[in-house]
């Protein structure tokens, strides 16, 4: 591109930085905190600065409206920070992991969208267990307004998207190629679907080609849209991780789904508990009363099923445990038994009589008839 037909507008130039540079490039940071994206663009072949060779390189062969071109054609749109459309939560991100901009693919409103989003990553080699919770959180919390972020990958991530999908919610994607690139090539029947009706998003130009670095750099983008992150699995080293440790930098909620304790698919996921990082959750409701609004999205308090011997006194529950299975006991014996007097324990008897959890004969006493029926629980029985 010669010097004459470099960009005159702040979105044609920020544009042709996501052609030019690598996502959170520590030259591009260092150069747009002293210029604006125009003004920088302008002073780079001229500046002589060794350390920018490369760019300047990229520069010269990139072809002027060439990516804007690219992205009309696959019915993307550029965002700009200046656009009503620009997710808030980017700006969150320090200045030298900012986006120079946002290519988009899709019909939703990617700042509304945003405002009631969470993010479901996890392990690319994932387990069916796990693939079932993503899927389940995925469906739940589309089920409950929340739009869900991943990355499209093979695992965790797809299985939340499909998730999603089934509920006919709102999904993004978020790529490390460009936005008309689907990757893995496996996933081009879900990433268009998601293009369909959610969004796919990428910082680089339309045409980049997904590199090992962008996956990892993506990750920031995928804890910085939503309002909360929560990884299903992930091993000590997974990528999925460094997710997590972006959306914690952000101070935006983190959480994580147990996985069995032999699982080192789950290892990473309960060393981020241990280590205080993320907070345990086990599904949507949950992770909705995390990510969602205050005092509205609470999830539903979980007890055991109260049970009819819950409601005994104690008294009453002593002498319940005292009570033969099959034998018949006297009074007195089951007093002693019970730690109880006698006069207690004939109060108790005839309580429990009336409830059926006892029965009388001959004078004697034993458990009712419905509780000889249940696999019991080692009942105390008179003392020998």
């Amino acid at each position: 591109m010669r010097p004459d037909e470099l960009p005159r507008d702040e979105r044609s130039a920020r544009a042709l930085w996501s052609r030019i540079a690598e996502p959170a490039d520590a030259r591009v940071a260092a150069l747009l905190q002293k210029h604006d994206p125009v003004t920088a663009l302008h002073l780079l072949p001229g500046d002589g600065i060794a350390r920018h060779d490369a760019l300047r390189d990229r520069l010269a062969a990139a072809e002027p409206g060439r990516d804007l071109a690219l992205a009309q054609r696959c019915g993307a749109r550029l965002l700009v920070p200046a656009d009503e459309e620009w997710p808030p939560g980017l700006d969150d991100l320090e200045p030298p992991k900012r986006l120079y901009c946002l290519w988009v693919r899709g019909p939703v409103q990617l700042a509304e969208a945003m405002e009631r989003s969470v993010s479901v990553v996890g392990s690319r080699a994932a387990t069916e267990y796990g693939q079932r919770v993503a899927a389940d959180l995925g469906a739940g919390l589309a089920q409950r307004g929340f739009a869900v972020v991943s990355g499209a990958a093979f695992g965790i991530d797809a299985a939340a998207h499909r998730g999603a999908l089934a509920e006919d919610g709102e999904t993004v994607a978020v790529l490390a190629g460009g936005v008309e690139r689907p990757y893995p090539a496996a996933h081009e029947r879900l990433i268009a679907r998601i293009a369909e009706t959610g969004a796919v998003v990428s910082e680089v130009a339309p045409g980049c080609a997904p590199t090992r670095s962008r996956f990892l750099l993506r990750n920031r983008l995928i804890a910085a849209l939503s309002q909360g992150t929560v990884v299903v699995e992930a091993g000590y080293r997974s990528g999925a991780l460094s997710t997590m440790r972006a959306a914690a930098e952000l101070v935006r909620p983190v959480a994580v789904v147990p996985g069995p304790v032999t699982s080192m698919t789950s290892a990473g996921c309960h060393q981020a508990v241990r280590d205080g990082v993320a907070e345990l959750v086990t599904d949507a409701a949950e992770v909705a009363e995390l990510c969602g609004r205050m005092g509205t999205d609470l999830a539903p308090e979980r007890r055991a099923q109260v049970q009819e011997l819950d409601l005994l006194g104690d008294a009453d529950a002593k002498v319940r445990s005292a009570l033969p299975v099959r034998n018949l006991a006297r009074l007195e014996s089951i007093a002693l038994a019970a730690s109880l007097t006698v006069p207690e324990t004939r109060a108790s008897l005839g309580r429990l009589v009336t409830l059926g959890l006892a029965e009388t004969r001959d004078g004697g006493y034993r458990l009712g008839a419905e509780a000889r029926r249940r696999p019991a629980r080692p009942s105390g029985g008179p003392c020998p």
